[in-house]
């Protein structure tokens, strides 16, 4: 195929007949997967170790985006591991991960000004990376026609650790503030509407879509906001815990090889562990050092970011069922339905409810009081199937079928793989139906329910 024409900033064809854009960052060629072009592994800041992100100018060379993002090095997350398989995949971990991947419908001419949506992914700030197989946005992107723009970030140690003076903290909410800036100012070139950004993000990164909110020049570079199973119940009170966190990790050379960084790692996690229910997530955002506000300012600043940014938060209603699936003595019992009606009733729905759910409907409430757009859903999709059905990041086989990475997990057992295609196709729909500035509805057979938000969580 012959170069197609060249435009000031919008897609081509290479020589190979690879999609190729030319926007802000440079001549960027990507890859064709059937109804999809990809754009993968694009860096969109640079950072030195501990230190924030700065932006990159446009290289003289082409941008070859054919690589997924590497992960951010981390330790092993033996738990995640044994639930879903390995949650990284074959990627390649590197410090050097300041990347995002562009997902387009095939053929998406640059004046499309198809809704974009963030990705911004979870594991407890500690691990996961954009690129991972279990968050592939394909589905999504061919049949909701929108853009995905899935963010890598620094993580643990790198990324949420740092005390404020030595070390700045809160370095992985500054790359996905980065990685916004970008996306406001390339997207167009992709077929992205820059004025009609959607932040979305699943657990920690729930949690993070929530906290940039309250940053004043990121909120001017998203206009939606859906929070998936944030862990709001966990977010208060945080400040000991991190600080002993932080002596714990000082005597760690400041350019330590990165098996030293992981094993300080998992040493500092296990510090925070007499915390109680906090030292499960040890690491996280920390407050009253930038961007963000202190602690006891943060409902005023939430309510005053509502009329800004619309919102649709929730969770899954059994969340919990996840952590319990880990305790020998819980999953046997589990394991058989009049059983794990005790189960739920002692350990799952109050567990789901006092980390997720009162938090999902308390944000709601707030933010629709304060003047914003907002809805609060609940996720059940698969109750009775399974012993974990609706826990934590159930929904996300839904969203990311891919090429069947979730196939292999206990989340789906009881239903087919059709099954999981196309109730999902009804959630995805939902999503990027808000995505589009669409009120969401219930629908029962994407396990999806919609709440009143007078309705709260008793």
């Amino acid at each position: 195929m012959a170069e197609g024409p060249r435009h000031a900033a919008g897609v081509t064809s290479s020589g190979s007949g690879a999609p190729q854009w030319v926007a802000p960052c440079g001549t960027v060629t990507g890859w064709r997967d059937g109804p999809v072009d990809r754009a993968t592994g694009i860096r969109y800041a640079t950072a030195e170790r501990y230190e924030p992100p700065r932006a990159v100018g446009a290289p003289s060379a082409a941008i070859r985006a054919t690589d997924p993002a590497p992960a951010c090095p981390q330790p092993p997350m033996p738990f995640l591991d044994d639930v879903v398989g390995s949650t990284l995949g074959n990627l390649p971990q590197d410090e050097d991960c300041l990347r995002v991947s562009v997902t387009v419908p095939a053929d998406t001419p640059p004046d499309a000004k198809l809704p974009v949506m963030v990705w911004i992914h979870g594991g407890s700030y500690a691990s996961g990376a954009g690129d991972a197989p279990f968050y592939d946005p394909g589905a999504l992107v061919a049949e909701q026609r929108v853009v995905v723009v899935s963010v890598t970030y620094r993580l643990g140690l790198l990324g949420f650790l740092g005390d404020g003076e030595r070390i700045p903290a809160n370095l992985g909410l500054l790359d996905m503030v980065a990685a916004l800036e970008w996306t406001r100012e390339n997207i167009a070139a992709f077929g992205g509407d820059p004025d009609n950004v959607t932040a979305f993000g699943q657990s920690a990164g729930g949690d993070a879509v929530a906290h940039l909110m309250l940053v004043p020049r990121a909120r001017e570079l998203f206009h939606r906001a859906i929070i998936q199973s944030a862990p709001f119940g966990l977010l208060a009170g945080r400040a000991r815990m991190s600080a002993l966190m932080a002596r714990t990790a000082a005597p760690l050379a400041r350019d330590a090889p990165l098996d030293e960084v992981r094993a300080m790692q998992q040493r500092v996690a296990k510090a925070a562990g007499r915390h109680g229910l906090k030292g499960q997530m040890p690491f996280g955002l920390q407050y009253g050092m930038d961007p963000l506000p202190p602690e006891a300012e943060l409902d005023a600043a939430w309510r005053e970011a509502a009329p800004h940014v619309d919102v649709l938060v929730g969770s899954t209603t059994r969340e919990a069922a996840l952590f319990a699936a880990s305790v020998p003595a819980l999953l046997s019992p589990m394991r058989h339905s009049r059983r794990t009606r005790h189960v739920d009733r002692f350990f799952v729905t109050p567990f789901t409810r006092r980390i997720y759910g009162r938090g999902a409907a308390g944000f709601a409430q707030r933010h629709v009081q304060a003047g914003g757009t907002g809805w609060r859903y609940e996720f059940s999709w698969g109750v009775g199937r399974n012993p974990v059905a609706a826990a934590h990041i159930s929904e996300l086989p839904l969203l990311f079928p891919g090429q069947g990475a979730w196939k292999r997990t206990p989340l789906t057992d009881g239903h087919t793989w059709a099954q999981v295609v196309d109730d999902g196709a009804r959630l995805r729909r939902a999503w990027a139906g808000f995505a589009r500035g669409e009120a969401p509805a219930s629908d029962r057979e994407a396990g999806l329910r919609v709440l009143p938000l007078v309705d709260r969580m008793r």
